[in-house]
């Protein structure tokens, strides 16, 4: 049997706690400051597997001198600071100092007797570990003094100057957050008509040009706060981009980096839209008890805001997650909510990313839910309300609508009337491009097969075959 890589505590010798290295932690939880530990150590190019675990151990006393890679990284993190002024032990005070540190060219060692191996996922947690290594893994991927060049990406329109970063003298300011802002206002517009096949590897690159401003720093904290809340916004965006072409897990990955940066500034606003999104992305992906659970820490941290239009959605967003668990009565009482939630109207506290959110997008929300909970009568008249309602100006709602609408008729026996939607849907598809569009009426098709006789059915079956097939 191999020995274990880690020192067992000796008895004679206590763990003392670390209260300095936990007060440096501040509001962040233990996970979401590893994640900056991992974040800080690509910046000077070290590898480290820090996780909630770690840091745990760190403030417990069990480590009481890191290896020579969280060295590094810890005085990288904190300048000016010795490991003495972190409550890290001495090194000359630690258990074994006379054997050399392992394999210290590679930064992978560690002193004898500091109790801390180089590898600290927990292997009864590698999910957890896995998730929350995504937090960050597109944000700061330009840190040290990598130069990023000026980005300008075709028909977005997107001018993001990073490299004026790098310049002497010159730090981010008011332009290059402003031009932040508006590419989060493009891509969100382009997404309105067009749909997010198109534009998602595309939009990817602004939002690495974005968090490379970030790594710049600004001068001002008013133009710091505005970059930053750029950021997550825009990760959202290409979050919302990779969600509706099909990419969960990036879109997953976008929006833990918005959620992190949201609570790394404290940005309550920005954390309510990352929730939103992510109970969204659960539901369709399956997990309905994740939806309900985020949907709900969203609605927490929303309340202060002051938007009831923000909250209606929330609401509809806890409501989709109760639909997929089968609970009926917790949907009830969310569409309630959301619905008089709703009823008192818009307000200057509604963010300007809610602009999607109408009476329209409210009836389709809630088509969804009756569909999920089988009941495709109901779930059919709210779609049809919700595509009759649409401004016309949003044409990947219009289309989604009227997908939903074709399926719940399908579903709900009325074949001719379903496939007279789903034409009208291939009809919006050479316009708009979205997998999940496409997703649902493929659906249709197959309920649909059986009925071919039935008036129109065969038409669309066609159609649909013959429709080509993006990647």
């Amino acid at each position: 049997m191999a020995s274990s890589p880690v020192t067992p505590p000796r008895p004679d010798r206590p763990a003392r706690p670390n209260p300095t290295f936990r007060r440096l932690r501040g509001q962040r939880s233990p996970a979401e400051f590893a994640a900056l530990v991992r974040r800080a150590a690509r910046e000077i190019g070290e590898r480290v597997s820090c996780d909630a675990r770690y840091v745990g151990r760190v403030e417990a006393g069990e480590i009481r001198c890191p290896n020579y890679a969280y060295e590094r990284v810890f005085l990288h993190m904190f300048p000016g600071r010795t490991l003495t002024d972190l409550g890290f032990a001495p090194r000359s005070s630690v258990r074994g100092r006379g054997a050399h540190p392992l394999d210290d060219a590679s930064g992978a060692g560690e002193t004898r007797g500091a109790h801390e191996p180089y590898d600290t996922q927990d292997p009864y947690d590698t999910h957890h570990n896995d998730e929350e290594s995504d937090v960050l893994r597109r944000a700061f991927m330009t840190g040290g003094g990598a130069t990023v060049a000026a980005v300008s990406i075709g028909p977005l329109g997107l001018a993001l100057d990073a490299s004026a970063a790098e310049r002497p003298g010159r730090r981010p300011g008011s332009v290059e957050a402003t031009a932040l802002e508006e590419a989060v206002r493009r891509i969100r517009l382009l997404d309105d008509r067009h749909g997010a096949d198109g534009l998602y590897r595309r939009a990817a690159t602004p939002l690495r040009t974005a968090y490379a401003l970030l790594d710049a720093g600004a001068v001002r904290q008013a133009t710091a706060d505005r970059l930053h809340s750029g950021a997550g916004e825009l990760a959202i965006s290409v979050g919302w981009l990779a969600h509706d072409s099909g990419r969960f897990d990036d879109a997953r990955s976008h929006y833990a980096e918005a959620l992190a940066t949201a609570r790394t500034t404290g940005d309550d606003a920005l954390e309510a839209h990352a929730f939103c999104n992510t109970a969204f992305l659960a539901r369709d992906a399956g997990r309905p008890r994740e939806a309900v659970r985020a949907a709900q820490a969203a609605q927490r941290v929303a309340r202060p805001l002051g938007s009831a239009r923000l909250m209606s959605l929330l609401a509809l967003r806890e409501a989709g997650g109760w639909a997929g668990l089968t609970d009926r009565t917790g949907c009830e009482q969310a569409l309630a909510r959301a619905h008089a939630l709703y009823a008192r109207g818009p307000s200057d506290a509604d963010p300007e990313w809610m602009s999607f959110y109408g009476e329209a997008e409210l009836e389709g929300l809630e088509a969804q839910c009756w569909s999920t909970l089988g009941a495709w009568p109901r779930a059919a008249r709210h779609a049809r309300r919700a595509a009759r309602l649409q401004d016309p100006h949003f044409t990947r709602n219009i289309a989604l609508y009227t997908a939903e609408l074709a399926d719940d008729l399908a579903r709900g026996g009325r074949p001719d009337e379903a496939a007279a939607a789903g034409v009208r849907v291939l009809d919006l598809l050479d316009e708009v491009q979205s997998s999940r569009i496409r997703t649902m009426l493929a659906g249709t098709a197959r309920v649909l097969l059986p009925h071919r006789r039935a008036s129109g059915v065969s038409e669309f079956l066609e159609r649909h075959a013959a429709a080509p097939r993006r990647a």
